[in-house]
């Protein structure tokens, strides 16, 4: 159990039998009673956010999570195939469980997965992932405006907007949280 006390951005916490990430907190005393801590929760299966008020010293229970490092192996039909590294057994997991980060995982990557009672929940990508521009338009001789993008599809299948002058075969940095050009590499 976890005391209102003990709460930081980021913990990890379970009510009604579903599990809640903290994205803010405030402890705050009304002008009668006693103290209170006024939360905003992000539900880590749906990614809904709510926001909770709970009484100062109040407990809510753990959820039962683990952080393991698994091999994104290949893509059956629409889901991902995970590999724990450790004894080498096989996860089946729907693409909607995985989120916007499939589009930035390749084939043999290890990545952190978030498990809640044995079932994927979440995939902690690096900050910055580097990916082969598979299909974009050449970029035109003297087209050399500013700050001009084109967009351009890379080897997992999603689309990143990049300057003029990258061409198909050219390895890029993309941000995983933004899905913005960081370079080339």
């Amino acid at each position: 159990m976890i005391s209102t006390k003990d709460f930081k951005t980021g913990m990890k916490i379970e009510l009604d039998g579903k599990p809640f990430e903290i994205v803010e907190f405030q402890h705050f005393k009304p002008g009668k009673g006693g103290a209170m801590m006024r939360t905003k929760l992000r539900q880590l299966k749906t990614g809904q956010v709510l926001e909770k008020t709970f009484r100062s010293g109040e407990k809510v229970k753990k959820p039962d999570m683990a952080a393991v490092s698994m091999q994104y192996i290949y893509k059956d039909g629409t889901d991902f195939v995970f590999m724990d590294l450790e004894t080498y057994d096989q996860m089946n997991v729907p693409a909607e469980n995985v989120g916007t980060a499939g589009g930035y995982i390749k084939e043999g990557d290890t990545v952190k997965v978030l498990l809640y009672n044995g079932e994927l929940i979440g995939v902690d990508l690096p900050a910055n992932v580097n990916l082969v521009v598979t299909q974009t338009d050449p970029g035109v001789q003297g087209d050399r405006v500013s700050n001009a993008t084109k967009p351009a599809t890379v080897e997992t299948g999603i689309i990143v907007q990049v300057p003029l002058f990258v061409d198909e075969g050219t390895t890029i940095k993309v941000d995983t949280r933004s899905g913005e050009y960081l370079g080339r590499e």
